[in-house]
């Protein structure tokens, strides 16, 4: 792990948030490399979701939110998590976190109540985090929601706005005008990508765990009968989404919620084995048609759906598919990294899948000689509209070859001063190595078959 995060930062992935500062904890900024990655993945996610489906639509609802949204859907009475407070540094920490540490689930779903017998139970074995000690007060529920002052001019604490804890909600509160705008049938899904906020205490584990976040969620609306029949057929989906990323079977597994929400038929987890453990990686849940049966009681609306050639009306359940853009990064790094012994060298590689790729190729003229530099533009300037490529022209070959093998490069082409003559350049393969010569006027077709 502690590679992957050096890499992140020495090759401009991921950057800690307000790093000259002395850093904000838990936050992240995405480096030039990282905002490619990050884009490709959602890029990924929205093909498969959108793109390829004809009963899936798109939605980008706002940050901002009416805060009776937050209360209909039980999050500013019930979405919290237990905290315990360290007597000896003061230090709070997550209940379930530590619990999990000494290999105890806590569900989230468990009362105060619960987590606090668990913490009794095992409390010489739980440690500090920071100072190691095992001395802990009783857990206590803190609200996850972020509060906003937005619109409130006076500073008072009364009427808080929220930042959303989570995307879907959005999804929810838009069903009528989507029906009524799009005229979909059931079953139908709705798809968003967008930023959440959590007040995490303990927050960790590089880019898993923050306050800010990128989820991406979609939201099938189904005729109650027809429930669990796509909820499966979402399961299987959603697992072959990763495994079509490039990501190792055997680093997969499924999760199911033992202690679910009332309303939910059941949940399971796609966990991937990230270098600190088996986590979760994405949730398929069966929620019931209870998050648009609280927005019609709270708002006064009705959301249902009327069958025109059958005229049904009832509210549709909802399957639901959550995934965080970060999380995913996270795994697919994980999971690309290689170290490979080449001579008396070890080579770092990430091999990932093409599509994820933030360089596509890379130009990389032998020399700094305009005579070479100039072709090398021209070859640019002729693969940049198509594919994203870097123009590399410090240090020796060697070194950008292997500097191009650790952002995950596929293909590097090699302007040398053959080319002048013989109008070919010389392309190299990120996994194989191996390099071939190629016309100048033939690499639009190469590429086109290579990708």
């Amino acid at each position: 792990m502690d590679k992957i995060v050096q890499l992140c930062k020495t090759r401009g992935f991921v950057f800690s948030s307000s790093e000259i500062y002395g850093g904000f904890a838990a936050v992240y900024d995405y480096g030039p490399l990282g905002v490619e990655l990050a884009n490709n993945v959602k890029r990924a996610w929205w093909k498969t979701m959108v793109q390829e489906r004809e009963d899936i639509v798109g939605l980008d609802s706002s940050i901002f939110m009416s805060p009776r949204i937050w209360e209909a859907s039980g999050h500013v009475g019930g979405f919290s998590d237990p905290l315990t407070e360290c007597k000896k540094c003061h230090t709070r920490s997550r209940v379930d976190h530590l619990l999990e540490e000494i290999g105890i689930m806590a569900d989230e779903k468990m009362t105060e109540a619960q987590i606090n017998k668990l913490l009794d139970e095992n409390a010489k074995k739980i440690k500090c985090p920071k100072c190691g000690k095992s001395d802990f007060s009783p857990a206590k529920s803190f609200n996850l929601l972020v509060k906003s002052n937005l619109g409130n001019f006076t500073g008072d604490d009364e009427d808080p706005v929220y930042l959303r804890g989570e995307t879907c909600q959005g999804i929810y509160v838009n069903f009528n005008n989507v029906v009524d705008s799009m005229h979909v049938k059931i079953p139908f899904g709705i798809a968003q990508i967008g930023k959440a906020f959590r007040n995490e205490i303990t927050a960790r584990q590089f880019i898993f765990r923050t306050r800010e976040f990128e989820q991406m969620e979609m939201q099938y609306f189904v005729h109650p009968n027809d429930e669990m029949r796509f909820y499966n057929e979402w399961k299987e989906k959603r697992m072959q989404f990763y495994l079509d990323l490039g990501i190792n079977k055997e680093n997969l597994k499924w999760h199911k919620h033992e202690n679910l929400v009332f309303y939910a038929k059941e949940a399971y987890d796609i966990e991937y084995n990230f270098p600190f453990g088996w986590k979760e990686l994405e949730g398929v849940h069966a929620r019931g048609d209870y998050d648009l049966t609280q927005h019609s009681i709270h708002s006064g609306q009705k959301l249902e759906f009327m069958n025109q050639e059958t005229k049904e009306k009832y509210t549709p359940h909802i399957v639901e598919t959550s995934a965080g853009v970060a999380r995913t990064m996270l795994a697919v790094l994980a999971d690309a990294y290689t170290e490979e012994k080449v001579g008396d060298d070890i080579r770092v590689v990430l091999k990932l899948n093409k599509d994820l790729t933030p360089f596509k190729i890379a130009i990389l003229p032998l020399s700094k000689k305009e005579e070479l530099i100039k072709p090398a533009h021209d070859i640019l300037n002729l693969l940049k509209s198509k594919y994203n490529c870097d123009f590399d022209i410090t240090q020796s070959i060697g070194k950008r070859y292997r500097r191009q093998d650790e952002i995950g490069t596929p293909y590097c082409v090699t302007v040398d001063f053959d080319t002048l003559d013989d109008k070919k350049v010389t392309v190299r393969d990120r996994d194989t190595m191996k390099q071939e010569r190629v016309a100048i006027d033939k690499l639009e077709e190469y590429f086109s078959e290579k990708f």
